[in-house]
């Protein structure tokens, strides 16, 4: 979707206290670097920001790696995101190659730039037959791709830097800097996001400037928040931006304490926020250098997020990706690997929309390397939690039950961080059957008409009510799963699909049923069921977690090691178990493991 659509979906609504917000990211110089951004952006995401940018490095020099992001950004973290586009040393051909790149990974949103000279250079150079200037790729991307692409374009409140001489630019470099901002708008330009600014006077003059001169799209404040002093002084210093005298005084005792210097720039972020808000602007664009806290820090204090709060518009966070806007339900055996089931389906040419028996794509992808490849901070926390001698079957029984009881902060089977809310509502009846030998790697609550908006269990906004059906997914040894089944036998509403790695399958349902576990109900829209339990996609899920006791957990050992064949057998000898109770008003699926 467009960043202007959404800019424009969000603040026609009539509450005047709706503000909106976004990130800016930049591509790190080393793997660790990329995998700690993505820990911090999957924290920042979380709160639904309007859209994410990441920055293209001057002279395209973090081109391949932009790229990259760019695509995990929007189909894998799940968020809009604009990808920021230069012409500075670009042949036209390297530009194609972006907007053609982008395209087809769904993206639609580009920060139109000139950019930055080269590292080691003074100026810009234009390349023989390249663009000159940002409005030359403005015209370049509507000529060849018509509407397809939302495009924004940077403003300086102050003057582009290189017009500032001895602190300010002159008049009549100001008026021409407006000037060369309305071709950029009248060229395509849908929405301007500022350069950063630290005198919110001179963004609200060049806002109310931009408007008498006849520019009326979306103006959003770029706000950096001052981390630290020796960044803050070299990023102003290179951006010619004016310091007020207080703000100076302010820091000045504190510089060498980064404590303090942070603190104040939260104090100070909010307030330019606060003034910026006073004056009608409902956008906000939070330059974060990487870092989350601080940004975090000061929308909390707006009051537009509550760290503790986190709203869903479904149970699974959809992709951005402009083909798969309509997706709405899902197998729920991917809840908490839903990178896994995006790279799953990143190839269907349809996806599912209402329901799932009416429009599934039967033609799940390969299980490949991505599938068990990790972050090396999440590697780094399983080998501290879960790779410990394992002497028995029971200490297997232990580290699951530890999981679950919130002692553990990572799980092989999951990409989350943790227990997720609903999961602390059943985690001491969990920890009891894991004890027991049911070994869970999935499950949820019954839930009888919650709120919608109910912070353990909510999804899709308030105004509605939610449903769900407790539900259970476990491994466990082929005696236990026989006594499960004799007990099933007294519960009629309880459906169970069995397999173990081989294919066997155990099951009390139809190939061809779908059975809704998640609902919900909300004014003036049909009933949604975005998650699911069918047997078809159990047989596909089944493949990856049976593998993930070997490649997930067993190669974190050496592989001479008894713990790696204590967990290779349990692989090829247990069942992976689908438990659901149909009853979720009277139901206890729990009491099915009671005397076992």
């Amino acid at each position: 979707m467009k960043v202007i659509e959404k800019i424009l979906e969000a603040t026609a609504a009539n509450d005047a206290s709706r503000v909106v917000f976004s990130f800016e990211f930049f591509p790190p110089k080393t793997e660790d670097g990329v995998d700690n951004l993505f820990e911090k952006m999957e924290r920042m995401v979380a709160h639904n920001p309007t859209f994410c940018d990441i920055t293209w490095g001057a002279g395209g020099s973090t081109a391949d790696l932009t790229l990259e992001i760019a695509n995990r950004m929007q189909n894998m973290v799940c968020v809009e995101t604009m990808m920021h586009l230069t012409c500075t040393n670009m042949p036209v051909d390297q530009i194609d190659h972006a907007l053609a790149t982008i395209k087809s990974n769904g993206i639609q949103n580009v920060l139109a730039l000139r950019g930055d000279p080269p590292h080691g250079q003074d100026k810009f150079v234009q390349v023989e037959g390249g663009f000159a200037c940002a409005l030359d790729l403005v015209n370049h991307i509507r000529s060849k791709y018509e509407d397809y692409f939302g495009i924004t374009v940077a403003g300086y409140p102050e003057g582009h830097p290189e017009v500032i001489h001895d602190g300010v630019a002159s008049p009549e470099a100001y008026a021409s800097e407006l000037a060369y901002l309305k071709k950029k708008v009248d060229a395509g330009g849908e929405v301007i996001v500022t350069q950063l600014f630290y005198d919110t006077d001179i963004f609200l003059k060049f806002v109310n400037d931009c408007r008498q001169i006849g520019i009326t799209c979306p103006i959003v404040p770029g706000i950096m928040p001052i981390n630290n002093y020796k960044g803050f002084i070299r990023m102003t210093g290179f951006c010619k931006t004016k310091i007020p005298h207080e703000i100076m005084a302010a820091l000045e005792p504190i510089k060498d304490n980064e404590e303090a210097v942070r603190a104040y720039g939260i104090h100070l972020g909010t307030e330019m926020c606060k003034k910026i808000m006073a004056s009608g602007i409902r956008t906000l664009h939070l330059y974060t250098l990487n870092m989350d806290k601080t940004a975090l820090a000061i929308l909390a204090n707006l009051g537009l997020i509550e760290e503790s709060r986190i709203s869903r518009s479904l149970p699974w966070r959809r992709p951005a990706n402009v083909h798969r806007l309509k997706e709405d339900v899902r197998p729920i055996f991917w809840a908490n690997r839903p990178k896994s089931y995006i790279s799953r389906t990143i190839g269907w040419d349809q996806y599912p929309h209402g329901r799932w028996g009416d429009s599934r794509n039967a033609s799940y992808g390969t299980l490949s390397d991505y599938q068990f490849m990790r972050p090396r901070s999440r590697n780094k926390k399983l080998n501290e939690e879960w790779v410990v001698p394992l002497n028995n079957i029971e200490d297997i029984y232990e580290k699951f039950m530890k999981f679950c009881l919130g002692n553990l902060k990572s799980n092989p089977w999951s990409e989350l961080d943790g227990l997720q809310p609903e999961t602390r509502i059943i985690n001491e009846q969990l920890g009891l059957i894991n004890s027991k030998g049911y070994l869970t790697i999935n499950s949820q609550p019954a839930v009888n008409g919650a709120k919608s908006d109910s912070p353990s269990v909510g999804w899709g906004g308030s105004g509605g009510y939610v449903y769900q059906k407790e539900y259970l997914e476990f491994f466990c040894s082929p005696e236990k799963l026989n006594a499960l089944v004799d007990k099933c036998k007294v519960f009629p509403f309880v459906t169970y699909m069995a397999v173990n790695k081989e294919g066997t399958l155990i099951s009390n349902v139809m190939k061809s049923d779908v059975n809704a576990v998640t609902w919900g109900v909300f004014p003036a829209k049909e009933i949604i069921q975005p998650t699911v339990v069918d047997l078809s996609s159990f047989i596909v899920w089944k493949d990856e977690a049976f593998e993930i006791w070997s490649r997930g957990w067993a190669t974190l050992y050496p592989e001479a090691d008894p713990s790696r064949k204590l967990l290779e057998e349990v692989q090829s000898s247990y069942y992976l178990v689908s438990l659901v109770d149909n009853d979720y008003i009277h139901g206890d699926l729990f009491a099915v493991f009671r005397d076992i």
